[in-house]
């Protein structure tokens, strides 16, 4: 792919805050939406902090050579909420203990990626191109963007009401879906129209011009309806504007610290004990392997975009330690462990820009921001529709360069036909599974699946 700007390049300052605002808006919807999810006072915030403090250490521990944004992991959700559901003292439920499990938790996968790193450095990464050759990389990161497709067609229609016809789910249009629809269009149609048309910056600004252009559709219809009083069209939730000033304008209205996970989980310190530690490593530690899996298929899909193997330079030791620190840090602010994220690694692909210095630019402008009411709330307020919008470029892109990935790849030969088979259905047939408390996404499922196609398969001579 040619880069617009290549990995060293340095844009100049004012478009370098411009480019980072767009990272910071790619990864932002994912990144508040984990601690939405897990729920005990986690704060959008303080994740946004955590995210862009542990990107920052990423880069450190990658020689700044690694052009992609950390965010929360969906992969540890699963292990957040039994951090929570094991935090009881004396039969009750504690709060403060669930917030020490989140760090503990974090400590426990991070120190996975620590042993991982030195194996990889003592014996490299040749056994890693044998365990898993383009055939299951390649399946596996279309597979990844391929799974958030839904994600992204509920976000378009709002999570609004759905009838089964068939074997398949209609979403029914009422009044307010349609809007929710002229919304995502609108964004859709702004961020094609000015990634392949566009000339200079445009063409290198998509997601915000797209994401201000839907903001603004959205804004008209919610002013229409307010007039009117037709709910329907009210798209934006202005709640997080009116919660600034519940109490009047003050300090806190401008400006708020975020709700740190360390505070409260130094209250939980009283409440240790060994057998919740146990109960936190089991809900951690199993998944952490299976983010390493994930972890390689978005540094071979970035490797292909920038024109570097990652794996060989930085190295994936250093990309395992920038990640695995850098999620200790994350969570150790923001509770969620962080993770190397696809909504990222397609803006750089759809934008061309590759530049070191935004991705680090646009962890200080994450970190910075979070502290900054207003700017919070307005995040908070873009409806879902509009990300919608978005996300059906940022995760199509991701699942076509899965696709670019399989082209190198002889389908002609049942094993590689076989493996790529294995990966796709089982992925996108949502095989996940719940063991325990340890929570294997369909992603894990289906690359765990497909690797062990490819070894069966291995010592078989094409016919």
């Amino acid at each position: 792919m040619n880069l617009v700007y290549n990995v060293k390049d340095k844009p100049k300052f004012g478009q370098l805050i411009v480019f980072a605002i767009q990272q910071l808006l790619a990864i932002m919807a994912a990144t508040i939406t984990v601690p939405a999810i897990v729920g005990n006072g986690m704060t959008a915030s303080a994740a946004l902090f955590g995210a862009g403090l542990g990107t920052i250490v990423y880069q450190l521990f990658t020689k700044f050579k690694s052009p992609v944004f950390l965010g929360s992991s969906f992969a540890f959700i699963g292990s957040m909420c039994a951090a929570f559901a094991g935090a009881t003292t004396a039969g009750v439920a504690s709060v403060s203990l669930g917030y020490l499990g989140l760090l503990i938790g974090a400590l426990c996968a991070g120190l996975v990626y620590v042993i991982i790193a030195v194996v990889v450095k003592v014996a490299g990464v040749n056994w890693i191109a044998k365990l898993m050759p383009a055939s299951v990389i390649g399946a596996t990161v279309s597979l990844i963007g391929l799974s958030l497709a839904g994600a992204a067609v509920n976000d378009v229609f709002s999570y609004g009401p759905t009838i089964t016809y068939g074997v398949s789910n209609y979403f029914i249009m009422s009044a307010n879906i349609w809007v929710s629809v002229a919304c995502a269009i609108v964004t859709l149609a702004v961020v094609v129209l000015c990634s392949v048309y566009g000339k200079k910056m445009v063409k290198l600004i998509p997601f915000i011009i797209g994401i201000l252009a839907g903001y603004g559709t959205a804004l008209v219809f919610t002013v229409i309806g307010i007039f009117t009083d037709n709910s329907a069209l009210m798209v934006i939730d202005f709640a997080p504007f009116k919660a600034l000033v519940a109490d009047g304008v003050t300090l806190s209205t401008f400006i708020s610290l975020p709700d740190f996970s360390f505070i409260e989980a130094f209250n939980g310190i009283k409440d240790f004990s060994w057998s919740y530690v146990t109960t936190v490593a089991v809900a951690y530690v199993p998944v952490a392997f299976v983010v390493f899996a994930e972890h390689i298929a978005d540094h071979k899909n970035l490797s292909s975009i920038i024109g570097t193997d990652l794996l060989e330079e930085p190295g994936l030791h250093r990309t395992l330690l920038g990640d695995g620190v850098g999620s200790v840090v994350g969570a150790f602010f923001g509770g969620c462990p962080n993770t190397t994220y696809g909504e990222s690694v397609g803006c750089v692909a759809i934008t061309r820009n590759a530049s070191v210095i935004t991705i680090s630019a646009a962890a200080v402008l994450t970190a910075i921001v979070s502290f900054i009411s207003p700017f919070v709330a307005f995040l908070d307020s873009i409806p879902g529709c509009v990300m919608g919008g978005v996300c059906v470029t940022l995760y199509g892109f991701i699942a076509v360069s899965g696709l670019k990935m399989l082209q190198k790849v002889d389908l002609e030969d049942n094993r590689n036909l076989f493996t790529v088979s294995v990966i796709l259905i089982t992925g996108i047939g949502g095989m996940a599974m719940a063991i325990g408390k340890v929570y294997i996404t369909n992603i894990a499922c289906a690359l765990i699946l497909g690797i062990l196609t490819n070894i069966m398969l291995k010592g078989k001579k094409k016919d």
